[in-house]
């Protein structure tokens, strides 16, 4: 499989974990969006897109996220120790939405994106840099493929003013609610 376009979305400030978010196209057919570029204490790493993981509440039956300590919807106060626990003891709270199967790929997709990443952030630095990342490019459903990428949005027209002189009101406000 192979890694036709990366967009590259980058965020916060230089001293934030959250560097970038990227949008992965495979084969010019298949894309991932929400792919995270975060500063680690051993540099930079990729992380894939995930969702929090939740359980459910044994009183009402009600969902809530596994950091929470009450039930979202009952108030009843849960175990703090209802979430499995990873290699190294840790709490798991996320669960991958999509991630390589073989360590090798995922060394070699992360290769990929932190090039991009590192690119869009040398031409960040440049005089007049406009990012590259679009949530909806002209190829997507949503994009406009006849859009001009040097026009400025045109504002809305003013709402006409509401015709309340032509209509006299057909009630006044709070009549009938006191006997």
């Amino acid at each position: 499989m192979e890694v036709t376009e990366v967009r590259v979305k980058l965020v916060g400030r230089r001293d934030d974990k959250l560097r970038a978010f990227c949008t992965v196209t495979f084969d010019h057919c298949f894309v991932v969006r929400d792919l995270k570029v975060i500063s680690g204490t051993r540099g930079l790493f990729v992380a894939m897109p995930s969702r929090k993981l939740t359980d459910i509440c044994r009183k009402c039956g009600a969902k809530n996220h596994l950091r929470a300590r009450y039930c979202n919807d009952c108030g009843m106060r849960l175990n703090p120790d209802r979430a499995e626990r990873d290699e190294a003891g840790r709490p798991k709270l996320h669960a991958d939405v999509a991630h390589p199967i073989h360590q090798s790929y995922r060394e070699q997709l992360q290769r990929i994106v932190l090039e991009a990443f590192k690119e869009e952030l040398a031409r960040s630095q440049e005089p007049g840099y406009r990012p590259t990342h679009d949530d909806y490019g002209a190829d997507e459903p949503g994009g406009d493929e006849d859009a001009d990428d040097t026009a400025t949005p045109q504002p809305m027209p003013p709402e006409p003013p509401p015709d309340s002189q032509d209509k006299p009101p057909s009630h006044r406000f709070g009549e009938g609610l006191i006997p």
